[in-house]
């Protein structure tokens, strides 16, 4: 499998993720019982494998590369875009953490920002996985060098293979699978 699959993959993994962090902002809209603790679950998941694993293998690799090698429409889309979303994403999952600490400690109109802030993601990500997987992807395809693709290719199956022997993708679907 190639890097760019894998990462097609990993998306799919991740929209799961935010099926399940909509059905617990309703659930918890709708004051229905549940473990609160399962946001922190969903920011490990975030943190961890959205971001860390996945959006690192995109930061370090694909993206560096595409700044070599494409032209200034796309350096501008990966800059303003693509970097600046990844960035927005992990203020709404700071913001979450905190709004979550907010209503533990008694807060209950942080129950609003723990929907607002989660939502405000799930909406973010599908449509930044649009982007990526219906155009920066396949313009990677088209136009990165095969040299370039190759060593990308490669570059990603050690990321996968350290991650591996971490646990990290048994541990998140794991994770997708018990809160599903």
């Amino acid at each position: 499998m190639n890097a760019i699959d894998i990462m097609i993959d990993e998306h799919k993994n991740i929209k799961k993720m935010l099926v399940i962090t909509r059905k617990y902002c309703s659930m918890l809209l709708n004051n229905e019982d549940f473990d609160l603790d399962v946001f922190n679950e969903i920011i490990d998941f975030i943190r961890n494998y959205a971001d860390k694993h996945h959006h690192g293998k995109e930061e370090e690799m694909l993206f560096n590369k595409m700044e070599e090698e494409c032209v200034e429409a796309i350096k501008k889309t990966i800059r303003y875009g693509m970097l600046v979303e990844h960035d927005m994403g992990r203020m709404y999952v700071r913001d979450l953490e905190e709004a979550l600490k907010r209503y533990k400690d008694g807060d209950k109109d942080a129950k609003l920002d723990i929907i607002a802030n989660a939502i405000s993601y799930t909406h973010l990500l599908q449509r930044h996985i649009d982007k990526e997987d219906n155009i920066l992807y396949k313009y990677a395809i088209n136009n990165l060098s095969k040299d370039t693709l190759d060593k990308l290719n490669k570059e990603s199956l050690e990321f996968e293979e350290n991650a591996k022997k971490n646990g990290t993708q048994d541990k998140y679907i794991k994770l997708i699978e018990k809160l599903s």
